[in-house]
């Protein structure tokens, strides 16, 4: 049972895939040489053995989905990446309750809180417009799956001006289109001069930076969308000249409401801060522990 796209939740090699139905052509153009993903609707629920499982949104990326799973006595619920936070590009995480909740804890330290979207939003659109003004490109760093997608649905309203795309971030961009998100115009990188960039805005991943294609721009500034941004420390060792606080992640408020609102008596955490996030639910009277997980660290 797959919860969402991403390279490091989604892995060749498996006789086959569920996943939700909003999340099929993700799925199946990431595994190219592998079955073809099975679907079921949010909510539909299935029986798998002696257990009863079902999907439900996560609110990560179009199609991403916390797993529910019921045994005769208990019901968990395995979150995956989840946000609380509004995103025009995929449905909302839906609270499920449950007794045992595996929670993911990427940002699960206090100095991880999201300002309001729509203010990071407007950043984004200032940098551009200062940039332009000047006549400097913008390249905007952003996860080729899901962050980039949430940019573009976010500026929909707000600019009539074409965005250029990474072929990375192109691809995927067509699928959310298809599915009928709403995005701001949108064109590949054409072979022109740097001059021809001086007022335009690029969206490439993160793995593009310092890479012989941005010399293509020429003179460029350089932004990256991440919860990272939110600590200056990560935001000098990305080596980019702005830092806007976007993430698909949970922040801590969103992670301790998830928790109280589930119900959930016993808390498993995976990845990034699950050891002090543990900590923190024990003195609040949870039984609460840090699990290994093979997880990534996109945020």
């Amino acid at each position: 049972m797959i919860t969402h796209a991403h390279a490091d939740h989604l892995k060749p090699g498996s006789r086959s895939y569920l996943v939700s139905e909003p999340g099929r052509q993700i799925a199946t153009e990431r595994l190219p040489e592998g079955p073809v993903p099975r679907a079921i609707v949010y909510g539909e629920p299935l029986k798998l053995g002696d257990v009863t499982v079902s999907l439900h949104p996560a609110g990560h990326l179009l199609g991403s989905s916390q797993v529910r799973i019921e045994t005769a006595d208990s019901v968990w619920v395995a979150t995956g990446d989840y946000k609380r936070a509004s995103d025009p590009s995929c449905l909302p995480f839906e609270l499920v309750a449950c007794d045992v909740l595996v929670s993911e804890a990427t940002f699960a330290l206090p100095a991880y809180q999201w300002p309001e979207t729509a203010e990071v939003i407007e950043e984004i659109l200032t940098w551009w417009q200062d940039n332009a003004a000047q006549g400097v490109a913008s390249v905007l760093f952003a996860y080729a799956l899901g962050k980039a997608q949430r940019v573009l649905a976010e500026l929909a309203p707000l600019t009539d001006q074409t965005i250029y795309l990474h072929g990375a971030v192109s691809r995927m961009t067509d699928i959310y289109r298809a599915a009928g998100v709403r995005l701001a115009a949108t064109a590949a990188v054409p072979d022109e001069p740097a001059a021809y960039f001086k007022k335009a805005l690029i969206i490439a991943p993160p793995s593009a930076a310092g890479s012989p294609w941005l010399r293509r721009f020429g003179d460029a500034s350089h932004g990256m969308c991440s919860g990272w941004m939110r600590i200056r420390g990560d935001r000098r060792r990305r080596g980019v000249d702005r830092g806007f606080v976007l993430s698909d992640h949970a922040d801590w408020p969103g992670l301790l409401a998830t928790v109280r609102e589930c119900g959930a008596k016993r808390v498993l955490l995976t990845h990034g801060h699950g050891e002090a996030f543990a900590r923190y639910l024990r003195e609040l009277g949870l039984d609460a522990s840090a699990m290994s997980a093979p997880y990534g660290a996109e945020a």
